[in-house]
């Protein structure tokens, strides 16, 4: 009896031996949640982000895009150069569609009597015969094809980066709130002579993504890259604003805008990950504190910035309604909104024709 249950206990160490040879040999299984974590650790390029991407997330810029291309072909249309300017055009070969002359619009435009026809503000309209609408009009109208090609090549550049990390909805506020902040902002200022706004929705989307990379700063790792590249397209924008027509007072409105929808709407979860890896020399206290700065950031910072949001539309409206222009006692401004220069005009003196237009468009209004 002993002999064999000596023999039994030999057997069963040897198997045990086998299993645990066996165990040993098995692969090591990483977990995706252990993954997660690793990668997570790792900083994001800017323009490269990590997050989903669905091939639907850009359909808000591309709406956007086509409605501007199309507010410009009729634009075109309606101004029909070659009959009513009898034939004294730029590129001609366009027909219908042809540009006014360089020396009238530098940018290769419609006239400013079409302008005024298609929704553009002006003094004279806003403050003697109440157009409001012309505040919803504007923001959808370009100067010309040079100011078009420009603003929607910028807003495709950064509204689809934008659209991609984080959303369509909330870029689509930022787009449209920004263009209405920027009328507005243009309204206060603006000239007897007409002015569209369409770059305060570009702008809006530049100063959101400032405020994006403010508010995710360690999160990525071209930060220098991204902050040229706004500073380049913000200023050739800006440039371009200048020039008749394009109104600069409408960008600054909807920089600030979208500056402050920034810090209320965009906002990335993995920044709270790579928080955790930046514990330093205080990395016996940094969960508390990153939580403690999460509740107070969420609630806090986004408060704050739609606080300042609403005071600056509101603001903004209420001077508008009340017919308070700026540029009467800002006697520099104007230079902002357009320089002067030998090959165009930036004062209020228009054509013989343009001013019987002006009286015909004036006259349709009211009947």
């Amino acid at each position: 009896m002993a002999d064999s249950a000596s023999q039994l206990q030999t057997q069963i160490e040897i198997k045990r031996s086998h299993q645990e040879k066996e165990l040993a040999n098995l692969p090591i299984i990483t977990f995706p949640e252990t993954q997660g974590q690793e990668s997570h650790k790792a900083k994001a390029p800017f323009f490269k982000s990590r997050g989903r991407k669905r091939g639907t997330d850009t359909w808000v810029i591309s709406v956007f895009v086509i409605l501007h291309v199309v507010a410009f072909a009729a634009t075109m249309a309606v101004n029909d150069c070659w009959r009513n300017s009898h034939g004294d055009c730029a590129l001609k070969m366009l027909g219908r569609l042809s540009f006014q002359p360089v020396s009238e619009n530098p940018l290769l435009g419609p006239s400013a009597s079409t302008l005024d026809q298609m929704g553009a503000l002006r003094q004279t309209f806003l403050k003697e015969y109440h157009h409001t609408w012309r505040l919803f009009t504007c923001p959808w109208l370009h100067a010309g094809f040079i100011h078009l090609i420009l603003n929607l090549g910028c807003t495709v550049l950064a509204g689809i980066h934008l659209e991609k990390e984080f959303g369509p909805v909330r870029i689509g506020i930022i787009y449209i709130f920004s263009a209405f902040v920027g009328s507005l902002a243009a309204a206060l200022f603006v000239q007897n002579s007409p002015a569209v706004c369409a770059s305060g929705s570009l702008f809006g989307l530049l100063g959101a993504m400032l405020s994006g990379l403010i508010r995710n700063w360690n999160f990525y790792t071209d930060k220098s890259a991204a902050i040229v590249l706004l500073f380049f397209v913000s200023t050739i924008n800006f440039a371009i604003g200048l020039l008749p027509y394009v109104d600069n007072f409408s960008s600054i409105g909807g920089f600030i805008s979208g500056f402050l929808l920034g810090f209320t709407l965009l906002f990335t979860p993995q920044t709270r990950i790579v928080a955790h890896s930046k514990a330093g020399i205080f990395e016996h206290n940094v969960k508390s504190s990153i939580n403690f700065k999460l509740k107070l950031d969420r609630p806090i910072m986004r408060s704050v910035s739609l606080l300042f949001f609403v005071l600056v539309i509101l603001g903004f409206l209420a001077a508008v309604l009340q017919g308070l222009n700026i540029s009467q006692y800002c006697k520099w401004c104007k230079y902002i909104d357009c320089v002067p220069s030998k090959r165009w005009s930036c004062n209020d003196i228009t054509t013989n024709c343009e001013v019987i237009l002006f009286v015909v468009i004036l006259a349709h209004q009211f009947m």
